[in-house]
């Protein structure tokens, strides 16, 4: 799937804008008003791009910044800083706090999704990437195709995105509720047997003949697709 972003801004006409535009361009996206819920979607959705608002109620952007890079696990997580503060000793101070860029309110749309997908290309490639390729096994999104080797694979819209995600992640043992929540969402209603059904129609549309199955079930842990994670 897509890269997962997290808007941090109390101002709703500006984050629905946000949610909006970054959802039109395959972005999958959480919303956070404060400081305090933010800090629980980071831990719930581990998102791969936060842009966060300078003035929060509360708990600053400045200050819900330097938390996130105080700490192991959500120091990695690029962050985009939203602000009215136009001042060069203001960009400074965010861009010292931990921020990786810096937008001024008001920004233009364009040049703000620009820079998301700059910051993105950097840490996380494989959330943009229009082609992914795992062995012999390719996945074009923007065409919507998968190949292996010479041949092109037929696959429903649901084996696709199941394939996807499997495959921005290769070697990395995925859980039936890691792959629901990436794959139909943490609010749809679909119980884990689901998984294993559409991961059934994957294998028999990606494997012929003599062909090497590429997921591997996991007992008790899940499926991997591509090599064994490296121990």
């Amino acid at each position: 799937m897509s890269a997962r972003v997290l808007v941090i801004e109390d101002e709703l006409p500006l984050a629905e804008m946000l949610q909006y535009n970054l959802e039109a361009e395959g972005f999958r996206v959480s919303h956070a008003e404060t400081g305090e819920d933010a800090e629980i979607l980071v831990a719930e959705e581990e998102p791969d791009l936060i842009i966060l608002d300078w003035m929060l109620p509360q708990v600053s952007g400045i200050e819900l910044c330097r938390r996130l890079r105080s700490r192991p696990d959500t120091r990695a997580i690029p962050i985009l800083m939203l602000t009215a503060r136009g001042e060069e000793s203001d960009r400074i101070r965010g861009l010292s706090t931990g921020a990786d860029d810096y937008v001024v309110k008001p920004f233009s749309l364009p040049e703000l999704m620009a820079r998301v997908k700059a910051i993105l290309r950097r840490v996380a490639p494989d959330r943009v990437a229009d082609v992914l390729k795992v062995s012999d096994v390719e996945l074009d999104r923007s065409a919507h195709r998968v190949t292996r080797g010479p041949r092109e694979v037929r696959l429903g819209p649901t084996e696709f995105r199941l394939l996807e995600f499997f495959m921005e992640s290769p070697g990395r043992v995925l859980s039936r509720t890691q792959l629901l929540d990436g794959v139909w969402g943490r609010d749809a209603f679909v119980d884990e047997r689901t998984v294993d059904v559409h991961i059934g129609r994957l294998r028999k549309a990606i494997v012929r003949g003599k062909e090497r199955d590429p997921i591997r079930t996991v007992r008790g842990a899940g499926y991997v697709f591509g090599e064994r994670e490296a121990r």
